[in-house]
């Protein structure tokens, strides 16, 4: 028996805490769409207006599974290579499948975080052309692709792409069938009537979100949080155009050792105590979301904020709340910075939470005397080793990572000037261990290195809200860059 009061008074304490600043709001769902709504905090600070349900917000990443919706009624295989699909592509991607570039087991690097090592700010204004040109440049893979699950918004662009006019086909497939009020702006300068603003903390103040790179059907939407329930319902139900379509979403998915990956096309394969979930997060500069669906019982919930805080973990006590079933316990794990004995991965743990190579995840006991991630975007599940090492699978992955000794000093063969062979981009390494990376054009940035192991390191370099924490480290006379998603620069003295 589902407990709507209960979980809409936890949606309501939620809500409360938005008081005063950015908000958000929170539906409660069945497959016959909203059951309970609530609200809290301001869709904008500037004129005092009030955040509600119907108040239109950035979807974000949620926006991947109605893009990989349209290209199934639309009849793209996904077992396609995208060459053949997409004329024009380097060798590496265009052997890719489709399917793989959707479910992130294709090892395609990101190409914002890409630009971000090459020194263009997330908030530098790109369009579809230009961000497409810099994919046709790419030298290759990330990795061998179904190896490893890493989490990439590139192969959902060029998946946009095979369709000549997705905005209309979206519209016709999907949004007009169903009666739904969601946008597709092209990017940020693009006006969306009643659209909440983006709000960041810097510490001292709230601060408003940019981001100037053509959105796509990778995170493009921008609808309300009644609207969003709406869909989803019809999602669970197989209304209309969604007949059987939550089932081929979701359909498991492998990598090529056969061990199945809990990302989808555009959905992530969890659970809640004994209940199977499937969900998708969102985030954009000031923006914050999450969709949880809980299948066999024909429920969910969707969470819209617009401010950048964490959005699953509240989600889950509305749907906990909802379900009867208990939170999952915070994890015992260890904290502190590890490594992997040679490449580029590395792992920072703080209490309950973890960021490999940058991704971050929450922490959660996994009830065997290990601890595992509540994947938003990255599954993992790691235990202590008896010498101290963290070792599991991340991404699907076997991993085995170290625990970094404090106090290293600086590897003097690292120090040098640097100039990378794809887009010329140059970084300076002092042997003192500080660093100017490629910033907006020739102003630079300044960081000071964190020695790993192995003569590698790790750089620090903030943009707002969002944290770049890529890894160097030398392989055959070239300086390596790496993180989670983007590993295919070299840089040569």
């Amino acid at each position: 028996m589902h407990n709507w009061s209960r979980a809409t008074a936890t949606a309501q304490q939620i809500a409360a805490g938005w008081a005063g600043g950015p908000g958000g709001a929170i539906v409660l769902f069945d497959s016959g769409g909203p059951v309970q709504a609530v609200a809290g905090g301001l869709a904008s600070l500037e004129h005092g207006l009030a955040f509600t349900p119907d108040t239109p917000n950035r979807y974000a990443s949620i926006s991947k599974h109605f893009l990989a919706a349209t290209l199934l009624l639309e009849g793209v295989p996904m077992e396609a290579p995208l060459g053949a699909l997409l004329p024009g592509l380097p060798a590496a991607l265009a052997e890719l499948p489709l399917g793989r570039a959707l479910d992130m087991t294709g090892a395609v690097p990101d190409a914002m975080e890409l630009l971000w090592q090459q020194g263009a700010p997330f908030t530098a204004s790109l369009g579809a052309e230009a961000v497409f040109g810099l994919l046709r440049r790419l030298p290759g893979l990330c990795a061998a692709p179904g190896t490893e699950m890493a989490y990439s918004n590139s192969g959902w662009r060029l998946a946009q792409r095979i369709l000549p006019d997705y905005p209309a086909a979206l519209r016709q497939r999907l949004l007009e069938p169903l009666g739904l009020p969601i946008a597709f702006p092209l990017d940020e300068a693009e006006a969306v009537p009643g659209l909440a603003t983006g709000y960041w903390q810097d510490g001292a103040a709230w601060r408003r979100g940019r981001y100037g790179m053509h959105f796509s059907a990778s995170g493009g939407l921008a609808g309300s949080a009644n609207a969003l329930a709406r869909w989803a319902a019809a999602l669970m139900a197989g209304r209309g155009p969604l007949s059987g379509m939550l089932e081929r979403l979701a359909a498991p998915r492998a990598f090529t050792d056969g061990t199945p990956s809990a990302y989808r096309l555009g959905l992530v394969e969890t659970a809640l105590g004994g209940t199977r979930l499937l969900a998708h997060g969102g985030s954009l500069p000031g923006y914050r979301n999450h969709l949880l669906l809980a299948p066999e019982q024909g429920v969910g919930v969707a969470l819209l904020t617009n401010r950048e805080e964490e959005a699953l973990w509240p989600a889950l006590r509305v749907m906990a709340a909802l379900l009867g079933e208990a939170m999952p316990e915070p994890a015992a794990n260890p904290t502190g910075l590890y490594a992997s004995a040679e490449g580029p991965f590395w792992a920072e743990l703080t209490p309950g939470a973890i960021s490999v190579m940058g991704g971050h995840e929450a922490l959660v006991a996994d009830g065997d005397g290990g601890f595992r991630s509540l994947p938003a975007y990255l599954e993992m599940r790691l235990r202590v080793a008896p010498d101290g090492a963290l070792e599991g699978r991340i991404g699907g992955a076997p991993r085995r990572l170290l625990p970094v000794p404090p106090g290293l000093a600086p590897d003097p063969a690292l120090a040098g000037q640097w100039r990378d062979d794809l887009l010329g981009a140059e970084l300076l390494i002092r042997p003192d261990g500080s660093a100017r990376f490629p910033w907006a054009g020739s102003l630079g940035a300044e960081t000071t290195l964190t020695p790993l192991p192995g003569g590698r390191a790790l750089a620090s370099l903030t943009h707002g809200p969002w944290r770049h924490r890529p890894c160097l480290w030398l392989e055959d006379g070239a300086l390596r860059l790496a993180s989670h998603r983007a590993r295919i620069l070299r840089f040569r003295r």
